[in-house]
């Protein structure tokens, strides 16, 4: 042991650790990247590693490389080493009631408005310590595992469920569940309506979001007849589209808590009967990072935010 990184078995733990990099990001350029490292100091270090294990642990394939059934055991278990590591550092900081650090959180655009902007007011007041950076990402829900390894916390949203822990391998908060309701314009002829069904909507256009974002991915159910809805724009930016249905250039799917928002440009939010239509709101993150001190004190007050929203 030279310089404290050397953990069980003489495995070097930082070593360890860039492996497990390579695994998740798929490529020693993205670890590089990431690490701010060149890309020949990764491959010295994965080297190193395998001559202390005296085993190969990664393969070139084609262009790239790819890990060994020993090297994806070492990854997994790099997983371990951090979450125990994380643990008990948490644990340290607890009893010292000395709990600080920087936590990076990146959240979807409406995410971040409704929950991130009363998250630092009350953080501030309950953890002086903790400092947040804060981002907003707009992403498709296959792309929020991968944002996990940039982020201490990823905020995401789905139509369809709340991550499984098991399946993703991830720390899964759940946060809300929010209905989405049907946006008209105020003279549309359902505004005065107090709720709307699939039938009431064939054939009107529909202001939608990309292919692969969750409220794309409910569309489908509010199909009558075999008619799917007909969607003549998509927009990320909630902002966007509630500008566009008050123009009267079609319908759309927004959340209840942007019932405020919209009504403010003459938009009316619907209840949507006969579908059971709502995301699910949670936050994401690598299960060592979980561990940190700062990231649980974030991820309780995130928990009393939302529990005030729902």
């Amino acid at each position: 042991m030279n310089d404290g990184s050397m953990g069980v078995m003489g495995i070097d733990v930082d070593k360890l650790a860039t492996l497990r990099e390579l695994a998740e990001r798929g490529s020693i350029t993205a670890v590089a990247d990431a690490t701010y490292r060149t890309p020949s100091a990764v491959s010295q270090a994965i080297k190193a590693l395998e001559r202390d294990l005296g085993a190969v642990l990664v393969v070139r394939e084609g262009r790239g490389v790819r890990l060994t059934d020993a090297g994806a055991l070492l990854a997994e278990g790099a997983v371990e080493v951090a979450e125990a590591v994380a643990r008990t550092r948490a644990r340290f900081e607890e009893f010292r009631g000395d709990v600080s650090g920087e936590v990076a959180v990146t959240a979807f655009p409406s995410g971040a408005e409704m929950l991130l902007a009363p998250l630092l007011p009350r953080l501030a007041a309950e953890a002086p310590g903790v400092t947040l950076r804060l981002s907003d990402l707009d992403l498709a829900e296959y792309e929020l595992a991968a944002a996990t390894a940039d982020h201490d916390l990823v905020l995401g949203h789905s139509v369809l469920a709340v991550p499984d822990p098991a399946t993703t391998r991830l720390h899964v908060t759940p946060l809300l569940r929010e209905p989405l309701d049907v946006a008209v314009a105020g003279v549309h002829r359902l505004a005065a309506r107090d709720a709307v069904r699939p039938e009431d909507l064939v054939d009107e256009p529909w202001i939608g979001v990309p292919v692969g974002h969750p409220f794309d991915l409910l569309l489908p159910m509010l199909a009558v007849g075999g008619r799917p809805p007909r969607v003549v724009q998509r927009f990320l930016d909630n902002h966007v589209v509630t500008a566009f249905v008050a123009a009267g250039q079609g319908v759309a799917l927004l959340p209840r808590l942007w019932r405020r928002a919209a009504e403010a440009q003459g938009v009316r939010l619907l209840p949507l009967e006969g579908v059971r239509a709502g995301r699910h709101v949670f936050a994401l993150a690598r299960p060592d990072r979980a561990e940190r001190a700062a990231v649980r004190r974030v991820l309780a007050v995130l928990e009393d935010v939302a529990a005030e929203l729902g």
